[in-house]
C-alpha cells in the first residue's frame, strides 16, 4: 500500500497587501506553518511522501528568507520526503529561484523540474509536468501518455494547471486533458492550481490549498491523503484538515421590517473561533435606513473579535421614508442634502448604478447623523 499526501498552492511569501499589516503578517506566518501541519498529517496517516503540485512560492522572486526558511522547515521533518513541482507562480522561467533551490535543498527535498520518470518507491514512479513558464500555451502532461515504466509499477502524475475552466486566473489557454489519467494509464494524477479541492474523476484530483488565502472558495484548508494498494487498484482519497484560518462568506437576506442586527448574531461563529476567522457578511434584500444602520453598527461592534469581519451590502436595497429624513434633520443643509439624495435614488430616469450610489450616500448620511445625535 502506497500512502502519500497530495497538496500544493502554498504560495509562501504571499503579501496580502489589501489587508491590515498585522493581519497580513499573521496570514503569512500561517502559510509557513502549513509545512509542519502537512508533515504532521503525513505522520498521522502513515504517509512517507508529500507531493506539492506547484506554486509552493507566491512569486518567481521570493525573498531569500522565505525560501531558506521553507527548506529548513522541510529538512526538520526528515525522513519525510517532499517533492516540489514548479507551478505557474514559480515556474522554471525563474531560473535564479530554481538554481538556489538546487543548491540549498536538503536531502529529503526532491525538485521535480524535468518531465521524466522519477522513482518514488520500488513499485511507484512519478511522472511530473513542471511549468516551464507562467503561460506554457500547451498541455504539459501530454508526455505522460508515452512514458515507459516497468510493468506492474504504480504510475503517478503530478501537474499544475487548469482542466476545462478550473483556472485560478480564469484563463484556460493551457488546458490539461480531463481524461489524462486514462490516456496515460495513471493510477493517480495530482493536480494544483485550483484552490478548492475537486475530484475531476476517481483518479484525478485537485487538492486545493492547505491554507486558504481568499473568500473565493469558502472552504477550509485541506490536503489529500492518497492510498493505493497497487497498480490498477482504485485510489482511496481522504481529505485531511490543515488550515489555520477560515475564510467564509455568510449570506444575510433581509426583509422589510426585519431587525438586521438580530439576524446577524446567529450567523457568526462562536467566540473561540473568531480570532482565526475572516468573515464577509453578504447582505441582500430590502430594508429601511434605520435597520441598515443597526446592522452596520452590529458588525462594527463585533469586528474587533475577528481576524476580519466586513459587511458587503451591494445587493441590499435601503428604502427611505419621510420619517427617516426627520431622523437625519428636520431642516437645514443636512435635510436638503437628504431630500436631494432620496429624490435621486427614486429617479427612474437615472441608471440603476446612479440610483444605487445615491442610496449608499443617503445611508452614509443617515449613519453620520445618528452618530452625531448619539
Amino acid at each position: 500500500m502506497l500512502r502519500f499526501i497530495h497538496s500544493g498552492d502554498l504560495h509562501l511569501g504571499k503579501r496580502f497587501g489589501n489587508l491590515p499589516e498585522d493581519l497580513g503578517g499573521r496570514l503569512r506566518e500561517a502559510r509557513h506553518g502549513v509545512i509542519d501541519r502537512l508533515a504532521a498529517a503525513a505522520r498521522a496517516q502513515g504517509a512517507g511522501t508529500i507531493l506539492l503540485a506547484g506554486d509552493s512560492f507566491d512569486t518567481e522572486t521570493p525573498a531569500p528568507e522565505i525560501r531558506r526558511q521553507a527548506l529548513a522547515a522541510m529538512a526538520q521533518q526528515a525522513p519525510l520526503r517532499w517533492v516540489i513541482l514548479p507551478g505557474n507562480h514559480d515556474s522554471l522561467q525563474a531560473s535564479q529561484l530554481w538554481a538556489a533551490l538546487r543548491a540549498e535543498a536538503p536531502a529529503n527535498v526532491v525538485l521535480a523540474t524535468e518531465p521524466q520518470p522519477l522513482a518514488l518507491a520500488e513499485d511507484a514512479v512519478l511522472l511530473p509536468a513542471p511549468c516551464t513558464t507562467r503561460r506554457a500555451g500547451r498541455d504539459l502532461t501530454e508526455w505522460m501518455d508515452g512514458a515507459a515504466t516497468p510493468e506492474g509499477t504504480l504510475r503517478l502524475g503530478l501537474a499544475h494547471g487548469p482542466v476545462s475552466s478550473f483556472s485560478e486566473d480564469a484563463v484556460a489557454a493551457e488546458v490539461i486533458a480531463p481524461d489524462r489519467a486514462r490516456r496515460a494509464g495513471l493510477d493517480y494524477l495530482a493536480l494544483g492550481d485550483w484552490h478548492g479541492a475537486i475530484a475531476v474523476d476517481p483518479r484525478t484530483h485537485y487538492a486545493g490549498t492547505p491554507e486558504p488565502d481568499r473568500f473565493k472558495h469558502d472552504a477550509p484548508g485541506r490536503a489529500l491523503l492518497v492510498a493505493i494498494a497497487g497498480a490498477g487498484a482504485p485510489a482511496e482519497v481522504t481529505p485531511v484538515g490543515t488550515g489555520l484560518f477560515a475564510w467564509r462568506t455568510l449570506p444575510l437576506h433581509l426583509l422589510p421590517g426585519e431587525d438586521g442586527a438580530a439576524a446577524l448574531a446567529p450567523l457568526l461563529p462562536g467566540p473561540a473561533a473568531r480570532r482565526q476567522s475572516l468573515i464577509r457578511i453578504a447582505a441582500s434584500g430590502r430594508t429601511g435606513l434605520a435597520a441598515a444602520a443597526a446592522l452596520e453598527a452590529a458588525v462594527a461592534e463585533a469586528a474587533p473579535e475577528f481576524a476580519l469581519l466586513e459587511l458587503v451590502r451591494d445587493a441590499l436595497v435601503c428604502d427611505c421614508e419621510a420619517e427617516d429624513l426627520d431622523l437625519i434633520d428636520r431642516a437645514g443643509a443636512l435635510r436638503e442634502a437628504a431630500e436631494a439624495l432620496r429624490a435621486e435614488s427614486l429617479d427612474e430616469g437615472r441608471s440603476q448604478a446612479e440610483r444605487a450610489v445615491a442610496r449608499a450616500a443617503l445611508q452614509r448620511l443617515f449613519s453620520y447623523a445618528r452618530q452625531v445625535a448619539a
